[in-house]
């Protein structure tokens, strides 16, 4: 038998090396429109970020390689064009000289997959502009971020490619914004309050999320990105990348009498066409979903090659039948991981479907053991059936786990009872000693049953509350303008509340409130609902409470660059990053303009040159950082980790002996945006000079460098004359004429590089341009002088990696809490000398900064 696919990623690959295993007779030939075959496209994001370093490694086989593997003859860049099922024969184009080639064929599988939508938006061919479906596609934006040190992205698209590239995008130490046109993240795929969790989470993270949101033109000058125009206003951009969906290749089908529906090939459950002996698997095929049996698209890597398995042993006259999918998916947030399977709310409703929800926000494992964080899943079952329909989890560990349990069991019509008693597996590290997923089906069981009587988060933001009294369940007071009770004291009625009055309970998960309702319900309460997922979920306000903040939440906003107002309750100084302390005058009008929205209408200076808006109440702080992120600007700067740094204008300054600007903006791209993710043992300041004025202090930073100009003297051109102009010029009076002859003393000189040019007989005119870098300085309540390296670095690149060695160094070896200078001190400055002007502590930078170090910090502002 002869047997040509045509397609060489996922199902493609997949059909033909199971085929040619179970009969090593069949004839494969397998043509592929690209260069590249079996690549991980669910790996681009990964290597654009950096975690995945080389392309080689998205490569599962080369061309060479699979054939000696299979025995299949592979044929790339082929781009099949016809199908000509009544000759049995296939029309291809060979990309390598134009010309057209003929494939018979006994049977045929179309893996042809899909193609990144690249919608024609006003100027979306401009350089800068990419898409994200091939390794050519990662290959060239990681190429350009670097040649272009790209620092603002616009990624177009919330689904799950478009958020793993964003996160990558955020680890390169890009600023990232996010645009769809739908009303929420991943839409179709999470209920909107899920969505609106990862919504949240990203914009904590740094991500700039907007959603309903249209982009309506890629900005562009001399072809080179600038920006993009939404429905919301301009943002500006470096680099834009369009993930806005994938559309099948089947164009080439259209007229072959193949079965389409939206361009998706229909097959039957042995993966067959309507057209004899032609089948189809991967992203170009429509197929059935296992619960509801409606038409379905996956176009998910895992999907194509299970249907590529399925496919050839059906081929191979196996009784093999592909039963469908359930839209299973995982992504990577920063931070935290999300998961689904099943069907959604809205989809499950829609589906016929008399269902019930509940969300529980649970411990991932053993609270006590390092590193136990949390789940917050959502289930989905029918009402009557009590059967399990659908799953959406959130947490910052292994989510996966959670929907492949629920996907075992939807697959098997299992109900919630089924779960009760299963001997999952469980030790402190991994679990907790009830599975999380059996937690959160005991929630629902017992909503279902009636022991429960919850508001789903849901509800809550759709007003069911306002009715309600809210009681505050908490260990202590956390809502403000709630009625707080104490749990352990509750026997009997509480004082103040009547029996039948309408009480919403809230605690910090769920698990409280829950406790409270069942002691009220025995003496005699009718009317009590648990929220679910507390005010770990739910943004709780009572209505006409005094506006305070949580201290969790003014931790948050802390890191996000918002100071507490101690005047007031609620209100924040948000500071606004500058690189240098320089601001175009767009960006001044920019500040000005969010102060008067956003804020008091005040703007400070802060002694390290950072902008500061002054009196931002709490809920203006995500649309004050929206609105600034539209306008290329971002808040920070706080926290245990690099600061932004400050520089003097030595670049324009008459004494200035370096491009300040030019450096301390290098510095700021590559250290406070490229570091953004590291914990430090404390902050980590660093301030640029341009000469030995120290107009900035650089001497009284962590770490400051301050340029250098090293006179040379000429004594042949030395007159020895009475009135020296050298001499006069030295602002520190080292430089002298002993015995008729002008010297300088070099260990007294600072480089100030006046004396250059001054003698009239051309005995100084030639000098050595360079850096000195001092280490362990510090000021505020604690001063410490920082101490020089010996050595004067002469490039650039020299000083910027001194700077990279130094960070590592107080990473890897600081104690949370001490600041550089006590790291210093403690190891003493001879052996940090050494290891700064060594290079081993680039060698080990990837343990470094992938150990778990410095979680919490020392820094307070």
């Amino acid at each position: 038998m002869n047997v040509v696919i045509i397609g060489g990623v996922a199902a493609g690959t997949k059909a033909a090396a199971k085929l040619k295993r179970m009969d090593q007779t069949i004839r494969i030939t397998l043509l592929s429109r690209d260069r590249d075959i079996s690549y991980a496209g669910c790996g681009l994001p990964y290597y654009v970020g950096g975690a995945i370093e080389s392309r080689g490694e998205l490569i599962v086989n080369t061309p060479e390689k699979y054939t000696a593997l299979t025995g299949v003859t592979v044929h790339t860049e082929r781009e099949a064009f016809r199908l000509d099922s009544a000759q049995r024969q296939i029309f291809a184009k060979n990309l390598e000289n134009g010309e057209e080639e003929l494939y018979p064929y006994d049977a045929c599988v179309v893996a042809t997959g899909a193609s990144s939508i690249v919608p024609p938006l006003p100027g979306v061919q401009a350089e800068g502009v990419f898409k994200m479906r091939t390794p050519d596609d990662a290959e060239q934006l990681r190429t350009y971020l670097t040649a272009k040190q790209a620092r603002r992205a616009v990624v177009v698209g919330g689904g799950f490619i478009g958020l793993e590239i964003a996160e990558n995008l955020l680890m390169r130490g890009l600023s990232v914004t996010v645009v769809d046109i739908a009303p929420q993240v991943m839409p179709n795929v999470l209920d909107p309050e899920m969505a609106n969790f990862a919504k949240k989470h990203l914009q904590k993270a740094g991500v700039r999320v907007l959603t309903g949101t249209k982009v309506t033109e890629i900005l562009a000058e001399g072809n080179k990105v600038t920006g993009v125009l939404t429905s919301a206003g301009k943002i500006v951009a470096d680099v834009v990348v369009m993930s806005v969906g994938i559309r099948p290749n089947t164009a080439w089908l259209s007229d072959s009498g193949i079965q389409m529906e939206r361009g998706l090939i229909v097959v039957d459950d042995q993966l067959r066409t309507n057209l004899p002996d032609v089948y189809a698997a991967g992203d170009c095929v429509i197929v059935k979903n296992r619960l509801t049996g409606a038409a379905q698209w996956s176009a998910m890597g895992s999907s194509a090659n299970y249907e590529g398995r399925t496919l050839a042993q059906a081929l191979a006259g196996q009784d093999k039948h592909y039963p469908g999918v359930l839209g299973t998916g995982v992504v990577k947030l920063p931070g935290l991981n999300g998961g689904r399977t099943g069907l959604t709310e809205e989809q499950a409703r829609q589906a016929g479907y008399d269902l019930e929800t509940a969300l529980a926000v649970t411990d991932d494992k053993a609270h006590y053991y390092p590193g136990a964080a949390f789940f917050v899943t959502k289930l989905i079952a029918d009402k009557a059936s009590h059967r399990l329909l659908g799953i959406q989890v959130f947490g910052p560990g292994a989510v996966d786990k959670m929907i492949d349990i629920a996907v075992t069991g939807i697959s098997m019509g299992a109900r919630l009872e089924d779960f009760e008693n299963l001997d999952y597996a469980y030790a402190p590290p991994f679990s907790t000693a009830i599975h999380p997923f059996v937690q959160a089906v005991y929630v629902l069981l017992n909503k279902l049953t009636g022991v429960l009587e919850s508001m789903t988060p849901a509800e809550y933001a759709a007003g069911a509350a306002k009715e309600y009294t809210v009681v505050d369940v908490a260990p202590q007071p956390s809502i403000p303008g709630a009625r707080w009770v104490d749990l352990g004291k509750v026997n009997g009625p509480i004082e103040g509340l009547a029996k039948d009055q309408k009480l919403l309970l809230v605690c910090a998960k769920g698990k409280r409130g829950y406790f409270l309702q069942n002691r009220l319900k025995a003496f005699g309460y009718t009317q009590t609902k648990v929220l679910e997922g507390a005010v770990f979920f739910n943004d709780v306000k009572v209505e006409g409470a005094q506006s305070t903040v949580s201290p969790q939440d003014v931790t948050r906003v802390k890191a996000l660059g918002f100071l507490q107002d101690k005047r007031t309750p609620d209100r924040f100084n948000g500071r606004v990053i500058t690189r240098n302390g320089k601001v175009s005058a767009e960006e001044s009008k920019v500040i000005a303009e969010a102060a008067e929205r956003f804020g008091s209408g005040e703007i400070t200076m802060t002694s390290r040159l950072t902008l500061e808006i002054q009196g931002v109440p709490y809920a203006n702080i995500e649309p004050l950082r929206d609105y600034l992120a539209q306008n290329g600007l971002e808040t920070g700067g706080t926290g245990s980790k690099v600061r932004p740094v400050v520089s003097c204008k030595g670049t324009t300054c008459q004494y200035g002996l370096i491009d300040t600007f030019a450096l301390s903006e290098e510095i700021h791209e590559r250290f406070y945006h490229g570091y953004r993710d590291v914990k430090l043992p404390h902050k980590f300041k660093i301030a640029v000079g341009g000469c030995p004025n120290n107009c900035v202090k650089p001497d009284l930073n962590d770490l400051g460098v301050i340029g250098q100009r090293i006179p040379e003297i000429d004594a042949s051109k030395c007159h020895g004359c009475k009135v020296c102009q050298v001499e006069n010029a030295c602002p520190i009076h080292v430089a002298k004429v002993v015995d008729g002859i002008v010297s300088i003393d070099a260990d007294a000189c600072n480089h100030c590089g006046r004396c250059v040019n001054k003698c009239p007989f051309d005995a100084i005119t030639r000098y050595t341009g360079g850096y000195k870098v001092y280490v362990g300085g510090r000021w505020g309540k604690h001063v410490a002088q920082g101490r020089a390296l010996d050595k004067i670095f002469s490039s650039k690149e020299e000083v910027l990696d001194v700077i990279e060695k130094a960070i590592l160094l107080f990473r890897e070896q600081g104690i949370t809490g001490e600041r550089f200078s006590d790291t210093i001190a403690r190891l003493g400055f001879d052996q940090v000398q050494a290891q700064l002007l060594s290079d081993e502590l680039l060698q080990r930078k990837q343990e470094n900064l992938s150990a778990q170090k410095h979680l919490v910090g020392g820094a307070t502002c």
